[in-house]
């Protein structure tokens, strides 16, 4: 909720493979539930919440981190995806 608070910046574990497990996470639920539904209409959520969590949430967390950590946050920007 407040990035511009973070005291590290975390590049183990699973940070290692995305930048977001949180929102990785959340589409693979979306995509689940758009199969189980058997729907091509459903798909349409998981499309949504990628534009939606990229522009609102994860750029103003990018910003927020770049100016805490700058070259470091750069240089895992560069080494690690944003979603996969």
């Amino acid at each position: 909720m407040k990035p511009e608070t973070t005291s590290s910046l975390v590049s183990s574990g699973i940070y290692r493979v995305t930048r977001n497990p949180m929102y990785v996470g959340l589409l693979f639920v979306l995509i689940a539930w758009a199969v189980f539904l058997s729907s091509a209409w459903a798909l349409l959520w998981p499309a949504a919440f990628v534009l939606y969590i990229s522009r609102f949430q994860i750029a103003p967390e990018e910003r927020a981190l770049d100016k805490l950590f700058g070259s470091e946050y750069a240089d895992y920007r560069a080494r690690v995806r944003r979603w996969l």
